[in-house]
């Protein structure tokens, strides 16, 4: 596997853009999948939205069953089990479709289709697959996944729900509680995790109907108020010994690569929810009008649209490359007939690139779901208009799939640790450095695009690694103690990421002939680039003054200044350009159908 296609490798050197895979390479089965996908999110679930937020009895179940006839639960269940086995650039395009009306309808979709299904997708046996996936498929059962407790949110390995196996060796009791329980009301089927003997941490599949299990009433949420969200009660539960998912005291596997897939597809939703906002946005100021005109002809106001297109544009980019990146990691692990430890590792292999499509995207969609209000005025509001549900909704999804907070911890973190096993070539690069910065000493910034962003971001990567070498040698293994200083790397290695995303699929684009949307797709990434520079260089300082002390403070701002020499540009005149663009489009108009 080449170092530079590994995850989190995308930080110690350039990318080839014709690795990667944008919407620009959907083919016509993808194409198809979304308008599927779109057509049924407006013309079933938006009409019922005022249902949905009450909970009406039925609503729900009713419309994961008819997007269950449509092969929208199933695109990741093997087609032996009823399922589509699409890939997951046609997983993303749902799970970014099911956003587009709303949070409430996204959260039990996903959590049917991800965290629910996919435990048993990747990790069940034979026989377990044959009793679950085609109901799941058919949206005939509803899935729940159960894994926080009261004392095990972000720390879910303190888990105190126990597993003990019956006298006769036919069943596993479980005793515990399980909270804040997405489908919980509905589901059929619950994926949940228990001690074995208070000590081995393992995975189960309990049918809800077990004696023993029970769920509490409906929490009440600030959003996301249609989806069901409840404590799962398990008390002396009988589990059949059969329904252990995978092997005893590997539930932590089972549960961390199934997070991993739920954070890029979370991103996913994200995309769908940030183009829903910029449609109605879009829209309302357009029709709008104060002093004489529409709101959207003001230039602060077309100022907010195109960071909202920026924003918009850079999510999109980053998830279907993560996609495109894990699909050819599962493809190269059935082509050499891997078993279920090697889809664990292929899953685990973006991590990083996992944490960051959900850090990046709920952060991203959650400016642009205030900005909507603030488009809206004193609308925005109230309940009326759906910049108000939108508002709500989103703030959810810095929680979800591990808080934000536990995502930057984990990015920085899972690099260095794969840099310790070797996985990565991070340490060489660090240790190459000073030729580096040599050579900067005489470097030109070019004039024209793309060679200029390209050196911007080249030089961020260069400035990542000499924060993060600098933090390493100085904390070693204690580094996890300096949350403040892996939380500024995570930022420097999000926003690396989001730049390159975006620069490469705008190279592409334009390598496939001029055009007015290539041209905006490389001024959105210039944009972008020209305001992160001068915000990467006091992340860095403030990394080395928090890791350094008295000459070496010094000697890494020298490095510091040369890397973020930039010369900036007027980002006025080409964001007017971007929001034009959306106003002429009354959407965001990259999107692909």
């Amino acid at each position: 596997m080449n170092d530079l296609i590994k995850g989190g490798a995308y930080l110690l050197g350039p990318v080839d853009e014709n690795t990667i895979f944008t919407p620009e390479d959907f083919d016509d089965l993808h194409l198809m999948v979304k308008k599927t996908s779109v057509d049924f999110m407006k013309n079933q679930v938006e009409p019922k939205i005022d249902e949905i937020e009450a909970m009406s009895e039925g609503v729900m179940t009713d419309l994961l069953r008819q997007a269950g006839e449509l092969g929208l639960l199933s695109s990741d269940i093997p087609e032996e089990y009823g399922g589509e086995e699409a890939d997951k650039i046609t997983t993303n395009i749902i799970a970014e479709c099911a956003s587009l009306t709303g949070g409430s309808f996204a959260t039990a979709f996903g959590a049917h289709t991800g965290i629910g299904t996919l435990p048993i997708v990747f990790f069940g046996n034979e026989e377990q697959k044959k009793k679950y996936l085609p109901g799941l498929a058919s949206g005939e059962k509803v899935a729940s996944y159960a894994l926080t407790e009261p004392e095990a949110g972000s720390d879910a390995l303190n888990c105190k729900t126990r597993a003990v196996l019956s006298e006769d060796g036919k069943h596993y009791i479980l005793n515990g509680a399980k909270q804040y329980i997405t489908n919980a009301a509905w589901a059929d089927v619950i994926v949940t995790y228990a001690k074995i003997d208070g000590e081995r941490f393992t995975a189960f599949i309990v049918d809800a109907d077990t004696e023993g299990v029970s769920i509490d009433p409906e929490e009440k949420k600030m959003g996301i108020k249609g989806s069901s969200t409840c404590s799962v009660i398990l008390e002396n539960a009988r589990v059949p010994v059969e329904n252990m998912l995978w092997e005893e005291g590997k539930g932590h596997q089972v549960a961390f690569n199934i997070l991993n897939i739920g954070r890029f597809k979370l991103g996913a939703g994200c995309v769908g929810g940030s183009k829903a906002v910029m449609e109605f946005a879009s829209e309302y100021a357009l029709q709008r009008v104060q002093f004489k005109q529409p709101i959207a002809e003001f230039n602060m106001m077309k100022n907010k649209f195109a960071n909202m297109a920026i924003l918009t544009y850079l999510q999109e980019s980053m998830v279907y490359r993560i996609a495109g990146m894990i699909d050819k990691k599962l493809e190269e692990v059935q082509e050499s007939g891997g078993d279920m430890s090697d889809v664990a590792r292929a899953i685990h292999e973006y991590a990083i690139e996992c944490s960051i499509s959900k850090v990046f995207c709920s952060e991203s969609m959650d400016k642009i779901a205030d900005e909507g209000v603030q488009v809206f005025g004193g609308y925005g509001y109230g309940q009326e208009y759906p910049a108000e549900r939108s508002y709500r909704d989103s703030r959810i999804n810095r929680i979800f799939e591990g808080t934000n907070e536990i995502n930057r911890m984990l990015i920085p973190g899972t690099l260095l640790r794969k840099a310790m096993k070797n996985e990565v070539p991070f340490m060489e690069a660090v240790m190459g450095l000073g030729g580096t910065l040599k050579q900067m000493k005489d470097a030109e910034i070019p004039e024209g695009t793309p060679e200029r962003e390209e050196f911007y971001l080249n030089n961020m990567k260069t400035l990542f690694l000499l924060a993060a070498g600098n933090a390493a040698q100085k904390f070693g293994e204690n580094i996890t103690n300096e949350q403040e200083v892996l939380c500024r790397l995570a930022d420097m290695a999000m926003e690396i990421f989001a730049a390159e995303s975006g620069l490469l699929r705008a190279k592409k684009m334009m390598a496939q002939g001029d055009s007015e949307e290539s041209d905006l797709a490389m001024e959105m990434t210039s944009c972008f680039i020209h305001e992160m520079v001068p915000k990467m260089g006091n992340w860095a300082r403030e990394i080395i003054v928090g890791t350094l002390e008295g000459e070496e403070v010094s000697k890494a701002y020298s490095g510091i200044r040369l890397l973020t020499n930039y010369e900036p540009i007027n980002t006025y005149a080409p964001k007017r350009k971007i929001a034009e663009a959306v106003y002429a489009s009354k959407k965001y108009f990259l999107d692909r159908l």
